[in-house]
This record gives structure tokens, C-alpha cells and sequence, in this order.
């Protein structure tokens, strides 16, 4: 089950795509806000989409309010190479082992396919969820709600 808006987000410490812990905590404690972008895989057409967009547009999700944190259950080499082809400059984060542990723990993973469903939380940095949308696979998220969360529209 997904964190409720108003609850405690689940804390973790995952790899980034080259291999650094990457926790919640430490990104809570200097601060900041965490946006948590779930994505089902590497390398596919509308998370490539979608991430691009954000890249595109890096200083509206991530800046000195808050943290673009983007999890999948790839492993962390697809994760390097995927963001070395495409130029992302955020983290991404691999949940690959134990296996969508993390998505599980938002509720956000689906377990028949092995992936983590498109699930975005905003962390604020007293722990507490601020915002929570999950979305089916194929079913592209809304970024400028994200902005409007963040307050930047």
C-alpha cells in the first residue's frame, strides 16, 4: 500500500548508477524535499519520455528546495549506461536487490512483472509525504503537476 499523504515515508539507502548509497535520510536532513520518481525500466519509451522532460527542465525538480531522487528495479550498470546515452545528470537509483524492496515499500511494485509501477511521492523534510500519485503502466504522468506541488507554476 502506497504512503498516505501526511504519513511517514518509508525510509531507504539505495545505489545510484555508480554504485554510491544514495538514503532518503541524508536528503531529508540537509533540508530538502525528495521527489520520488518510480519508473518501470531503463531504456523504454515513455520513461525515456518522461525522464527527459525532467532533464529538460532540471532546475523546476531539483534545486536547493529539493532532491529528484528517480528509482527502478534495473540494475545499476543499466542504470550507467542508460543515463550516460540519454545525459541525465539526476540520480537514478537502483532497487535490483533485494528486488523492488523499496517499491514494494511504497506500494508501488508489482511483483507478476518484476517492476515498480509509475509512482511519484514528495518527500517533505520532516519525513512526511506531501504528495502521491501512482499511475499504470503505459499511462504517462501529468510533470506539470509536479510543478504545481513544488510550486514553481
Amino acid at each position: 500500500m502506497a504512503p498516505e499523504i501526511g504519513g511517514t515515508a518509508p525510509a531507504f539507502t539505495l545505489p545510484d548508477a555508480q554504485r554510491q548509497p544514495v538514503s532518503l535520510g541524508s536528503v531529508l536532513a540537509g533540508g530538502r524535499s525528495a521527489l520520488i520518481v518510480f519508473y518501470p525500466f531503463a531504456f523504454s519509451g515513455i520513461c525515456g519520455g518522461e525522464l527527459q522532460a525532467v532533464q529538460d527542465s532540471l532546475d523546476d525538480f531539483q534545486n536547493e528546495r529539493v532532491q529528484i531522487l528517480a528509482v527502478s528495479c534495473d540494475p545499476t550498470f543499466a542504470l550507467a549506461a542508460w543515463a550516460a546515452s540519454a545525459g541525465f545528470t539526476f540520480p537514478l537509483l537502483s532497487d535490483f536487490w533485494p528486488h523492488g524492496a523499496v517499491a514494494d515499500s511504497y506500494g508501488v511494485f508489482n511483483a507478476d512483472k518484476g517492476m515498480a509501477l509509475r509512482g511519484t511521492f514528495l518527500v517533505r523534510p520532516d519525513g512526511r509525504v506531501g504528495f502521491a500519485e501512482v499511475n499504470q503502466p503505459g499511462e504517462p504522468r501529468d510533470q506539470d503537476g509536479w510543478r504545481r506541488v513544488l510550486g514553481v507554476v
